[in-house]
């Protein structure tokens, strides 16, 4: 079930709220483009961290709560998040007129330095170029980042580039990684105008 927080034929207000429910996952999130309460709730502590950061550098608001199927792992939790809020981004931008756009942010952490180059174009595309020397961090399985952003370029309909330039510590290398989505959505979900920002009127 989705819930718009807008009336039909009325600009979005820039927030979108979500209820998805699977024999995999029950999520419940709520998006604000414009900032607010950030409380996450998925059952996989590092995986919260992250989606915490990213929302914090982003200037989002985010209420987050997921039941998953942690007893088989964290595939489907991290995966089916990662589909739910990126719809929640793309109804949330609406037509998308007068967003920036485009946009892109190195982030250090420590050894690690990674960056992101993104564009909200309605043509969503992945490159992530990230190993990670450490496979699990807690209960949470760090090539599951790479699924994640696929899930959340390809809902919210973002081409998404994403490199760890170097760096030895996987959490760092993730941390990182989310942090630069955050900075780059901020930048390029601001409005700095009154169209579509492209030469075909559309996006």
């Amino acid at each position: 079930m989705e819930v718009p927080v807008y009336r039909e034929g009325e600009r979005p207000l820039q927030a979108y709220s979500i209820q998805r429910k699977t024999k995999e996952t029950d999520i419940q999130l709520s998006l604000s483009l414009e900032g607010g309460e950030v409380a996450v709730s998925t059952g996989i502590g590092f995986f919260d961290h992250m989606l915490t950061a990213f929302a914090f550098y982003g200037g989002l608001g985010l209420k987050l709560e997921v039941d998953g199927d942690l007893e088989v792992d964290g595939h489907h939790t991290v995966e089916d998040v990662g589909i739910v809020l990126g719809q929640a981004m793309s109804r949330a931008l609406g037509d998308r007129k007068g967003i920036r756009r485009f946009a892109s942010a190195y982030i250090p952490m420590d050894e690690a330095l990674c960056f992101t180059a993104l564009d909200f174009s309605n043509r969503p595309f992945l490159v992530f170029d990230a190993d990670m020397p450490q496979p699990m961090i807690g209960a949470y399985d760090a090539c599951l980042t790479e699924e994640f952003m696929r899930a959340f370029a390809v809902n919210s309909g973002l081409t998404l580039h994403m490199k760890c330039l170097y760096g030895k510590n996987a959490h760092h290398i993730i941390e990182a990684l989310f942090k630069s989505l955050g900075v780059a959505v901020k930048e390029a979900v601001a409005v700095t105008g009154t169209g579509v920002t492209s030469t075909k009127g559309v996006l």
